[in-house]
């Protein structure tokens, strides 16, 4: 249904996405992850044909995006960040809006605003401006505005930005039935969302997709890994720390505030808590918290994103 085939976009001298490849197939669900600033909106917007790759491929449908960009449109239904809504306008009348635009048959628009507004939610609001609706009903309203043209692919870029948590359950429940009939990209930075709602994920870092995979596939090649997360009042500066906790393999990542919060990823090693355990307790650090974390897609995701602060 999707491929991408060495995908890059420049901003100026800025690499955003760099040389990324990956295929999605009919019926899948599948979260694009990363934090703000990895590449994940401007890979959706060339995806959608509303950037031009500096350089690369995307096909839909075997069906090239730059060369056939209204064709391949036909086949989408896309939300961005911010839906794109009229706030003047009447829900019922916006949808036959879109219909239109999306070359419904008008004797069929009728038909499919019905569908969309019983399959979205709709129904106590269909009548009211869009302006009036709550920020739930309005994420609802660019759903059934993605899916009206009964598109075979849609494409969700952070669809619960900005919803409270029962919103953002309605939504991802909604996302998940839609699934059920439709192949699904979905675009976030919130990992139980993906967690919740996806089936595969992709995860993209400072433009690079890092890891690509079923979660649970993913997890057993982070088995190798530990994670440590230690909490400490000090004046020691943060070199000094990292200096004194280096180890062969390790990744430091300190957090600064009231506490100093340092994140140790490194190789498994047998007793190594220990090791960790007796550097701190050489120093005049107060200990305010040792763990080690447990596997999950949040640590796995923190690991492939976080800074490498030993070069």
């Amino acid at each position: 249904m999707i491929e991408v085939k060495n995908l890059t976009k420049y901003y100026g001298d800025f690499l955003a996405v760099n040389s990324i490849n990956f295929k999605i197939n009919k019926g899948e669900i599948v979260g694009l992850l990363g934090p703000n600033g990895a590449g994940k909106s401007t890979t959706i917007r060339m995806l959608t044909g509303f950037y031009t790759p500096t350089q690369g491929e995307i096909y839909i449908n075997d069906i090239s995006v730059r060369d056939n960009p209204i064709k391949v449109k036909s086949f989408i239904g896309y939300i961005p960040e911010s839906s794109p809504l009229y706030n003047d306008m009447v829900v019922y009348d916006y949808l036959g809006f879109v219909a239109k635009i999306q070359n419904v048959p008008i004797d069929k628009i009728s038909e499919r605003i019905d569908f969309v507004v019983e399959k979205c939610g709709l129904v106590e609001v269909v009548y009211k401006k869009i302006g009036e609706l709550s920020k739930g009903y309005r994420q609802r309203t660019g759903l059934a505005h993605a899916i009206i043209h009964n598109p075979q692919i849609l494409i969700l870029d952070e669809p619960t930005s900005g919803l409270d948590p029962n919103q953002i359950i309605e939504i991802r429940e909604l996302i998940k039935e839609l699934g059920k009939e439709k192949t699904v990209l979905l675009s976030s930075h919130i990992l139980s969302e993906v967690e919740a709602t996806c089936s595969r994920v992709i995860i993209i870092n400072r433009g690079n997709i890092v890891a690509d995979g079923d979660t649970s596939e993913l997890l057993k090649g982070f088995t190798d890994i530990d994670r440590f997360i230690i909490k400490i009042k000090t004046s020691d500066n943060n070199d000094k720390i990292q200096n004194l906790l280096m180890m062969n393999g390790a990744k430091i990542l300190i957090n600064e505030g009231e506490l100093k919060e340092i994140i140790i990823s490194l190789p498994k090693k047998e007793n190594i808590e220990e090791v960790i355990y007796k550097k701190i307790k050489d120093t005049d650090w107060i200990l305010y918290e040792f763990r080690k974390e447990e596997q999950s897609l949040e640590n796995l995701f923190k690991e492939l994103t976080m800074e490498d602060k030993n070069g």
